[in-house]
């Protein structure tokens, strides 16, 4: 089936703007590949370095071109949960490609840091900028120029876009993303935050916070909601960089090892040297880019990627734009309840059918580019399948449900749970922002309230715990934008905030710093873009003033006399604090050159 016609026409508009770079992008992606297998044009001192440790049977054959060098770029460490399963990859994978025919070296690693461990916390200012800086580290171990295709081990928030920045920018190469999977299921997400605000009411101690957070978290793989981490695997998937099915199988498990074996195998096959030669850069178009944000509107997914996807596109020569992002949500209909956006998570996702129940709802109302090419072929018929462990241990796949084996976790396309995505743009005096309102109650897609401004979240917790968070408001938390410090998630403020609006109080959040996949039940205008350190109009807010943020028709405003309010000096802030301590005095230069939020908030492509 042919995509809907107003998908076709975001997609043709986005291709248009980006010819001017697409095609020289594409020009450098084959003139690279032209040259072939690149291991030919280094010299004996530079292939000797290259495979010292390797077998004499593998330096013979990297030696003479006769077999495919994989490289693996890992985000392995065995202190977070997502990352610790890859400790065994590199093992597996070595094995897989030798029983292929070829070989395969680690090529480097990558950081890989946790938003959950640093949330509130002074290395939540080096997040965002981890992304850009992950794409730079595994440019390095690719730099090598030993490799004919490239095995990408990465899962949470950063980690993926970052890689995909890289994979991208070295697109003559084939590029295969292999995930490690969701941990099980542990205590339920929604019991989670009532303990969360209880603790915030002083109504549970540290022992019993401590107590729900472990039983929540409490084994290898991704956290369970639907946050950025599990948005970057849709993602993978639906634009073709998984294999099919590859997403939400557990750690661990006899499948996981299977999917990652013949991830191995396929990216083996997709060299210059076989016959379905398929170069990242190539791959991934505009029709993939497109998939992937229909994909997010479809689960609610993360806010973060309103960020990755403008820059990840970017990567590939491709111009994306928060209004192709509002126009596709408006387009294309919420299938999924996954926490924050209900109640279940990740597995229950999965068993409901996952990712190729989705993908068949979406390509039958053609919500979806089919005539893509993707790590496993032609077109995204393919991936709508239930990964299955066969008898001689590879993996079988089986069609996906025709229907959802849970309606009320993942819907059928006839009967979506809203007609319309989960994010939309705001724009108005105050500048462009985006909200999540998947998880927010249509009675509060509009609110207007006097403003109460503060200079980070810590002002607002303190101001909360005094009593001061009283009727009505909307939270003007500014300066926290990336050149600020970082553009830091905000997510502490979810708590609060979500108590006070418990207790019938009707609150917002306008914010130039980001929240994230886990963003919930409050109305929250974030990536206000320009920033206060910008010049940007938030700056010029004051306490008091009345906003009116309307999801419904898209705006943002503060409700004072537009002369007056252009006249306003700039709020300014001091941000000596957030130099220094946790390293973040090595990203100054970051700070000083990070794009705006509406162009991805890179040091790439600022």
């Amino acid at each position: 089936m042919s995509a809907d016609k107003r998908i076709e026409a975001i997609t043709a508009r986005i291709v248009e703007r980006s010819k001017p770079y697409r095609q020289p992008y594409l020009d450098r992606v084959r003139a690279a590949a032209s040259q072939g297998v690149h291991r030919a044009v280094l010299s004996c001192g530079n292939l000797a370095h290259g495979f010292a440790v390797c077998s004499p049977a593998e330096k013979d054959a990297l030696a003479g071109d006769r077999v495919p060098n994989l490289g693996i770029i890992t985000s392995y460490n065995d202190m977070l949960s997502a990352h610790q399963p890859f400790e065994t990859y590199p093992a597996l994978i070595r094995e897989a490609a030798r029983e292929a025919g070829g070989v395969a070296q680690v090529a480097g690693g990558v950081p890989a840091m946790c938003d959950g461990v640093t949330q509130g916390q002074p290395g939540m200012e080096l997040s965002l900028f981890s992304r850009d800086l992950i794409a730079m580290s595994a440019g390095i171990g690719l730099s090598h120029n030993m490799f004919d295709s490239v095995v990408y081990l990465g899962v949470c928030d950063k980690i993926v876009p970052g890689l995909t920045i890289a994979a991208l920018t070295f697109g003559h190469l084939p590029a295969i993303f292999i995930p490690a999977g969701p941990m099980t299921t542990g205590l339920p997400n929604d019991e989670k935050a009532r303990v969360r605000q209880l603790y915030a009411e002083g109504k549970a101690g540290r022992a019993e916070l401590l107590e729900a957070e472990s039983k929540s978290y409490h084994g290898p793989g991704t956290c369970t909601f639907y946050g950025t981490a599990n948005s970057n695997q849709m993602l993978m998937e639906i634009m073709g960089f998984h294999m099919p099915g590859a997403s939400f199988i557990n750690p661990g498990t006899p499948l996981r090892d299977a999917l990652t074996k013949e991830a191995t195998k396929r990216a083996l096959a997709i060299t210059a040297q076989g016959n379905e030669f398929t170069p990242a850069g190539e791959m991934i178009d505009e029709r993939s880019i497109v998939n992937g944000v229909v994909g997010l509107h479809a689960t609610g997914g993360s806010t973060n990627h309103t960020l990755h996807l403008l820059a990840m596109a970017r990567a590939a020569g491709i111009l994306l734009t928060w209004k192709d992002i509002s126009e596709l949500s408006d387009t294309v209909p919420l299938l999924a309840r996954v926490y924050p956006n209900g109640l279940s998570d990740v597995n229950h996702f999965h068993a409901a059918g996952g990712m190729g129940f989705l993908i068949q709802e979406l390509l039958k109302h053609g919500m979806l580019h089919d005539d893509v090419r993707t790590v496993f072929g032609q077109g995204l018929q393919a991936y709508t399948i239930d990964p299955k462990l066969s008898e001689t241990g590879t993996v079988l796949r089986e069609p996906a449900p025709k229907v959802s084996h849970d309606p009320k976790i993942l819907a059928n396309i006839e009967t979506p749970f809203q007609a319309t995505g989960g994010l939309k743009m705001l724009t108005g005096n105050i500048g462009s922002a985006v909200i999540k309102i998947s998880a927010v109650k249509p009675e509060r897609h509009v609110i207007e309230a006097p403003a109460k401004v503060f200079h980070d979240q810590q002002e607002l917790n303190v101001a909360f715990k005094a009593g001061e968070l009283t009727g009505d408001f909307i939270a003007v938390v500014r300066f926290q934008g990336p050149k600020a410090n970082g553009m830091p998630e905000l997510h502490k403020l979810t708590t609060v905030l979500g108590i006070l609006q418990d207790r019938g109080q009707r609150v917002a959040l306008l914010t130039d710093g980001r929240m994230s996949g886990a963003s919930g039940k409050v109305p929250a205008a974030i990536h206000v873009t320009p920033e206060a350190v910008d010049n940007g109009p938030i700056g010029r807010i004051r306490t008091g003033d009345i906003i009116r943020l309307d999801a419904a028709h898209g705006t943002i405003e503060v409700l004072v006399d537009a002369a007056e309010f252009a006249a306003r000096p700039q709020a300014t802030a001091d941000l000596s604090g957030n130099e220094f301590g946790m390293g973040r005095e090595l990203f100054a230069p970051f700070r000083a050159i990070a794009g705006p939020a509406d162009h991805g908030a890179s040091v790439l492509f600022a």
